[in-house]
């Protein structure tokens, strides 16, 4: 699939215009937050009225239903973030925490991401991760990374994860 979602393509900017609009419309970002699965997130009200927004911005009318299952994780997901962040995800991932220069998300918990075995088990996980995140991701990264799940998105987050030294014990 070659739709992106960046602040100059028309369906770039009806997601983040819509995530912006969040925070005035706490009754929508309740519901989302309250879906713990992707079929929930799908059946909410919420994503379908944006959904269908996409769908008048560009989202491929026939696009396949694994491609609709990832724009609802990704807007499930996108309930939970109060900041945009513009780094890569795995770059604010590997963020330091000052106590004990850990990176907010640990080595073994961001390996857990990258093996995630199927969709469902990526999007809890990362649910599981925005808190400790503060909430803040690139939005449109995220949305994007999320549609394209594969191999290719795998590598670049391992590319961008500062990981950390060995200790030297």
């Amino acid at each position: 699939m070659s739709i992106r979602f960046n602040k100059e393509t028309a369906i770039g900017k009806v997601l983040f215009d819509w995530w912006e609009t969040l925070d005035d419309d706490r009754a929508s970002r309740a519901v989302l937050r309250r879906a713990s699965t992707i079929t929930a997130v799908s059946l909410t009200p919420p994503y379908q009225r944006l959904y269908r927004h996409l769908r008048g911005a560009g989202w491929a009318d026939e696009a396949r239903p694994y491609h609709n299952d990832r724009l609802a994780a990704a807007v499930g997901l996108l309930s939970h973030v109060k900041q945009n962040d513009e780094r890569a995800l795995a770059k604010g991932m590997s963020q330091r925490d000052g106590i004990g220069d850990r990176p907010c998300v640990s080595e073994l918990r961001f390996r857990r991401l990258l093996e995630s075995p199927d969709l469902d088990s990526l999007f809890i996980g990362l649910r599981r991760v925005l808190p400790l995140m503060n909430h803040g991701v690139n939005v449109l990264g995220l949305a994007n990374d999320l549609v394209h799940w594969g191999d290719d998105v795998k590598k670049r987050w391992a590319y961008s994860y500062e990981w950390p030294e060995k200790s030297k014990n």
